[in-house]
């Protein structure tokens, strides 16, 4: 099922209604769907390079509205909405654990890397936040640093490389991002280590 959705979604880049698709595709991921927007995005930014930083912005609007959504599912609609949601893709026994045990900066890193890396899944993520009732404005800072973030790195080396790049990007993007989310973290540790140091 997962492969047929997959490829679905790549069939969506050669249509004209692409960018349309790629926005309700960056939506959906952030709150309830699997298939990554960059599944889309990548083909879409090899068939028009010039347009590569228009699709990374519709993708970064895209998945930061989904973020809001999910967050607003977990914030106020958990038990009706939410819940169904993580138990059909399986989740739901990791989100209690999250939940259960996470600290805020533990969901504000966990927020980074799923936007990143995709660790945890985004969907959890966006849910938790809402659920554990993280500031929506700080969520919103951190998703549109995340996936923006990666959705312009990939936007730039489709625009600079082009159709040779496209291997690297589905190999090693993995550990490009982790490389990212290792860089998001040390930033943010250091300026938490600021501000507490400013208070004392």
């Amino acid at each position: 099922m997962l492969k047929r959705l997959y490829d679905w979604t790549l069939s969506l880049a050669a249509r004209k209604s692409a960018e349309w698709w790629l926005g309700f595709i960056s939506f959906v991921e952030s709150s309830v769907f699997v298939v990554p927007a960059e599944a889309l995005l990548v083909p879409m930014g090899l068939a028009r390079p010039q347009r590569a930083y228009r699709y990374a912005l519709i993708a970064t609007v895209g998945s930061v509205l989904g973020g809001i959504a999910g967050w607003l599912l977990g914030y106020y609609a958990y038990e009706l909405i939410a819940k169904p949601v993580l138990e059909f893709y399986g989740s739901i026994d990791k989100f209690e654990v999250l939940r259960s045990s996470s600290s805020r900066d533990a969901i504000l890193i966990m927020l980074i890397t799923s936007g990143v890396a995709h660790l945890p899944p985004m969907k959890v993520v966006t849910i938790l936040s809402g659920a554990a009732g993280v500031d929506l404005w700080l969520f919103i800072a951190s998703a549109i640093v995340a996936r923006g973030g990666k959705f312009f790195l990939i936007a730039w080396l489709l625009r600079r490389y082009g159709e040779p790049i496209k291997e690297f990007i589905e190999k090693r993007l993995a550990l490009l991002a982790f490389v990212g989310v290792v860089v998001l973290l040390l930033l943010f540790f250091a300026a938490k280590a600021v501000l507490a140091s400013a208070i004392v």
